[in-house]
């Protein structure tokens, strides 16, 4: 299978990893919940779960790849401030921790360039 087939299966692989982690171990991700946001941190950690599956899914479908994909670097964008929240809570932890957590947000760039470079070997594209 050429890499260009592979990488929408292996997003979409790392999307349904990821949702399926908010509901095995939820309480690691309703931590990283701005606390601005209304409603509790644990309907946030579902629906970002659930969204997650739903974008895995739709990125493995070559019809629906192109669409999907955008929306996935969307919502890489979209759950950036979880990430600073960790980093910013994780400063006082022990180095590796500290290292993991400030990592994570350099890395968002990469999956936002992989979506849209997923979205641009879709199906539809034009």
């Amino acid at each position: 299978m050429p890499r260009s087939e592979r990488s929408p299966l292996l997003l979409a692989g790392l999307l349904a990893a990821a949702g399926v982690a908010h509901f095995a171990a939820p309480r690691q991700f309703d931590a990283t919940i701005p606390r601005g946001l209304p409603g509790s941190p644990r309907t946030w950690t579902h629906a970002s779960g659930v969204a997650e599956l739903a974008l895995a899914a739709a990125v493995a479908l070559p019809r629906t790849r192109r669409t999907a994909a955008l929306a996935t670097a969307a919502f890489f964008v979209g759950v950036f401030p979880a990430n600073v929240k960790m980093a910013v809570d994780w400063r006082h932890r022990p180095a590796p921790l500290k290292a993991a957590a400030f990592g994570r947000l350099p890395l968002q760039v990469p999956l936002v360039l992989w979506a849209r470079s997923v979205a641009r070997t879709g199906e539809g594209r034009s």
